[in-house]
């Protein structure tokens, strides 16, 4: 009977991690069929590297040209990524390495809270809090991709804390008592030792983080200013994520903007995808040298 059970239940993992995979093959099928059209009338180059955006035409010819919408979205993901890391590895080294067992298991929920705030309230947040800050300090109307970096990177923190933090307090019951033994300092063992072994499993907190970042839609598109303007740290810029959501309401099925939409979210798509193979092969790079 035992036996039974087993293979039935071998056989629904089996089967939830094929629709699983169905799924995302659905996914890119869908946006792929959507998106040809447009190549066929733009091309590539012209919709990869155009600056003008401007897909119904009053004037003049219609132009798709989504360089600023790439530029914006890696220049705000990035920059959040570096600050929630910075921020995120050094909770994460305070939980595991500093902090007791009581202590910790007070802050982790509190941390996870974090990641079930409705992103439209961080959003409310940064325009309260963040462009008011950014208007005082001189900024033209606050909205900056500097402000919309920010509160992405405080959005990311419950994913990279929660993670580095298991990875760390593992790592450190594995090796601090030897280093302890050996008469070695708690935190150069920390620096030469533990942290080293933990960055694979960091990097993999990363690659989800990278994911959350790109995809954010409404709470960066309330503060970073929705102008179709090339990324500058205290400038105006636009997302593709929020373009899309700003404009899928208004576009006509079946027209070139509705098609150009959906292929502004194949390049989303495929930046992700580059972006989370080169760390998946850093992270397998740095787990054969450990």
């Amino acid at each position: 009977m035992q036996k039974r059970l087993e293979k039935l239940f071998r056989l629904f993992i089996g089967l939830l991690a094929l629709l699983a995979v169905v799924s995302l093959a659905f996914v890119i099928f869908f946006i792929v069929k959507e998106a040809l059209p447009l190549f066929r009338e733009v091309r590539v180059g012209e919709f990869l590297l155009g600056k003008r955006w401007m897909p119904i035409a009053y004037v003049g010819e219609p132009s798709f040209g989504i360089f600023n919408f790439i530029m914006a979205t890696l220049y705000v993901s990035l920059l959040a990524m570096i600050i929630a890391s910075a921020v995120g590895i050094g909770a994460a080294l305070f939980l595991s390495c500093v902090a007791s067992r009581k202590a910790r298991e007070l802050l982790y929920p509190f941390i996870d809270l974090l990641a079930g705030i409705p992103s439209v309230i961080y959003g409310f947040i940064g325009l309260v809090v963040l462009v008011k800050l950014f208007m005082k300090m001189g900024v033209h109307t606050g909205s900056c991709v500097l402000a919309a970096a920010i509160l992405l990177s405080v959005m990311l923190l419950p994913y990279i804390i929660s993670s580095c933090s298991e990875t760390i307090l593992k790592a450190k019951e594995r090796y601090l008592p030897a280093s302890n033994a050996m008469g070695i300092d708690k935190w150069h063992a920390i620096a030469s030792v533990i942290l080293p072994a933990s960055w694979g499993n960091i990097l993999l907190s990363m690659i989800l983080a990278i994911g959350r970042a790109m995809g954010e839609t409404m709470a960066v598109m309330m503060v970073i200013g929705n102008a179709n303007l090339f990324p500058t740290l205290l400038g105006k810029s636009e997302t593709i994520a929020a373009v899309i959501a700003l404009e899928m309401g208004t576009a006509e099925a079946g027209s070139l903007h509705y098609h150009g939409l959906y292929a502004a979210g194949l390049v989303l798509m495929v930046l992700l995808f580059i972006i989370n193979a080169v760390i998946a092969a850093l992270r397998s790079r740095l787990i054969k040298e450990a």
